[in-house]
């Protein structure tokens, strides 16, 4: 092979995607309950699959405009604005393919060698990827279960310094389902603007919350100068293969954002956009619905895994993955999960895919039937029964 640059070797991955692949590979010769991927089971709404079909035909098939079409970006706008009970400008929004991009392009964007990232851990694992791959030095903000996976607002300050260029916040949160009320914002958002750093509030699961009422950082008007939300189509509308994400930004920062994107991807599909101007403004039952439905799915998970013998389950507030310590195990957690897929057909991910605090904890996503569920949680306690 040729010589690539050495950057490369500090790029990471995403090990539910593995994970997935090695569970339909097992497939050949077991049927496996898939609770690895963090991906609504729930088709697409039609109306949402309709406006598409009708992009196409009236001709939404060439470019648009890197940072997304201005009537998305105003849509965008007001629905976000409206469920964080804030105003947003349209100038302030950038679409793109999926959510990734937002934290890539802001890392990128802001993150020079050896300026420091401080970043939940566990935590979704692109965000120390990206942060490594961009010669960053990662932070990691523990989170502990006694907390409910909450940030410690004030380890948080401990950790900041003038090295910090940027925090990363995401609540509901990935894996823990860990969810940030006012005063942890606040805090954090204090430190921000004391250290005069920028915030990437990862708010992907804003709508996956099952008590009370939806709490973001952008509730703090004066660090609006220094805040990047990312949130997107995929969860809360079911679109995840149709990768359309967006960020959220001071509209100087947008303008660097999407010029980010025309060097790399141009722009965001202009068809699978106005699919998503009738999600925003469309019915949004179906999305109610299905967050009805992960809540059930929620309570049966979280009180199947607190029988198994060895497993400890907090209710997770939000997003749709259960957490539970499964040190009483006496299972190193890693090999418990190769043990659940390969001898059970159970594919789920050891806490360690989301950082080296995650040691000890195994993530299932419950974006699975009731009855798929049920099924895991009998082989799981097969296994352990010996």
């Amino acid at each position: 092979m040729e010589r690539l640059a050495q950057r490369m070797s500090r790029l990471g991955t995403e090990t539910a995607f593995d994970c997935l692949c090695r569970a339909r590979a097992l497939e050949t010769r077991m049927e496996v309950v898939h609770q690895e991927i963090g991906e609504p089971d729930f088709a697409t709404p039609v109306h949402i699959c309709e406006a598409a079909k009708r992009a196409i035909d009236d001709g939404w098939t060439h470019y648009g405009p890197s940072a997304g079409l201005p009537e998305l970006q105003a849509a965008v706008a007001a629905y976000a604005g409206g469920l964080r009970r804030v105003r947003f400008w349209p100038e302030q929004v950038v679409i793109t393919p999926g959510g990734k991009p937002v934290m890539a392009f802001a890392i990128m964007a802001l993150v020079e060698e050896n300026d420091e990232v401080v970043y939940p851990n566990p935590g979704f694992p692109i965000y120390e990827s990206m942060i490594e791959y961009m010669g960053g030095r990662p932070v990691p903000v523990r989170l502990c279960e006694e907390r409910g996976f909450r940030v410690d607002a004030e380890e948080l300050a401990a950790l900041v310094n003038p090295r910090t260029k940027l925090i990363i916040i995401n609540s509901p949160q990935n894996p823990t389902g860990g969810v940030l009320d006012r005063e942890d914002l606040r805090l954090i958002a204090d430190t921000a603007l004391r250290h005069d750093c920028w915030v990437l509030a990862d708010e992907i699961y804003s709508e996956m919350l099952y008590e009370g009422q939806f709490e973001s950082i952008s509730q703090f008007p004066e660090l609006h100068r220094r805040l990047i939300i990312l949130d997107g189509f995929s969860k809360t509308f079911a679109m995840t293969g149709w990768r359309v994400g967006y960020g959220i930004m001071p509209v100087a920062m947008a303008e660097k954002l999407a010029r980010i994107q025309t060097n790399t991807n141009s722009c965001t599909a202009s068809f699978t956009q106005r699919a998503c101007i009738e999600a925003l403004r469309g019915p949004h039952e179906p999305v109610e619905n299905m967050v009805a439905e992960f809540r059930r799915r929620r309570d049966v998970i979280v009180e199947g895994l607190n029988r198994v013998p060895g497993f400890r389950c907090r209710t997770p507030a939000g997003a749709f993955y259960a957490f539970p310590n499964v040190e009483g195990t006496g299972i190193d957690c890693r090999v418990l999960a190769d043990r659940l897929l390969e001898e059970s057909g159970v594919a789920c991910l050891a806490g360690t895919c989301f950082g080296t605090y995650g040691n000890g904890f195994i993530r299932f996503s419950y974006a699975n039937s009731v009855a798929n569920i049920e099924k895991a949680l009998e082989r799981i306690g097969r296994l352990l029964a010996g």
